[in-house]
């Protein structure tokens, strides 16, 4: 099994920025075709949260992934592809949203810079989306489009992704840089964003950002050593949009967030 192969699927573990989808924007002409189609390996993601006082997340995530003519598992996502060749492919997929916060996790006294006692807020819970994918290959690099729903009734949103990439290789080492935008739909970005009714109903002041947009740039690497080892990484920046920005939830003047990955993987 190709080193590259076996070691993408480690991507999709990355929350959705809000999610889980960088594997599924790389471009699937740097994948050799294998007989073996498992792969297992570590990864690390380091999350400079937006949320006030929550700072840095790090966690250390396992992972087993599955790659087959049409089905896949991927991290955080199972996926059907409903068709697939050499410029054009469509899945249907079922993804878990990583985007929750504990309320303990919110800090003290940067909520109070932002007017909000801690001890009035719920948590904000992760959930798992159904969507479908569709991407588009040629010379001048991947456009893909992206369209995932809430349907564990968390926050009953739904989120819609547009990303472009031009995978390049140097030697043995694949670089794929991309830019994109995430566009979360109201019901979302006031859940996750917002303050809830049972919050305001404590004192919490209300504050609904409504739909918002939010530009992303990012770079996946990927360079394959032994026989089927490959380390990999990635580097996702995200632009907070205004509506962001001014929720009581975010840290005061924050106007980005980024996240760090590091993986590495052996195919079987």
């Amino acid at each position: 099994m190709s080193a590259l192969r076996a070691c993408t699927p480690l991507l999709l573990l990355f929350p959705l920025s809000a999610t889980a989808q960088v594997v599924e924007r790389t471009d699937a002409k740097a994948l050799d075709q294998v007989s073996s189609r498992w792969s297992a390996g570590l990864a690390v993601v380091h999350r400079d949260s937006e949320y006030a006082g929550e700072g840095t997340r790090t966690r250390l995530y396992p992972n087993i992934a599955y790659d087959g003519e049409r089905f896949y598992l991927r991290g955080a996502a199972f996926g059907y592809r409903l068709h697939s060749d050499d410029r054009f492919e469509v899945r249907a997929f079922v993804a878990g949203r990583l985007d929750g916060i504990d309320a303990d996790d919110f800090g003290v006294a940067e909520l109070a810079r932002r007017g909000v006692d801690r001890n009035l807020l719920e948590d904000r819970d992760d959930s798992v989306d159904i969507g479908m994918a569709a991407s588009w290959k040629g010379t001048a690099g991947k456009l893909e489009l992206d369209v995932r729903g809430d349907v564990t009734g968390t926050s009953d949103g739904y989120a819609v992704a547009l990303d472009y990439s031009y995978p390049m290789t140097w030697g043995r080492t694949h670089v794929i840089p991309s830019v994109g935008a995430v566009r979360l739909s109201d019901d979302m970005a006031d859940y996750y964003y917002g303050t809830l009714d049972e919050e305001i109903a404590r004192g919490v002041v209300a504050y609904r950002p409504g739909a918002v947009t939010t530009p992303r740039a990012s770079v996946t690497v990927v360079h394959p050593f032994a026989k089927r080892w490959a380390l990999l990484g990635n580097v996702e920046y995200r632009a907070l949009p205004d509506a962001l920005r001014d929720s009581p939830l975010v840290e005061e003047g924050k106007d980005q967030a980024a996240s760090l990955f590091i993986g590495v993987s052996r195919g079987f």
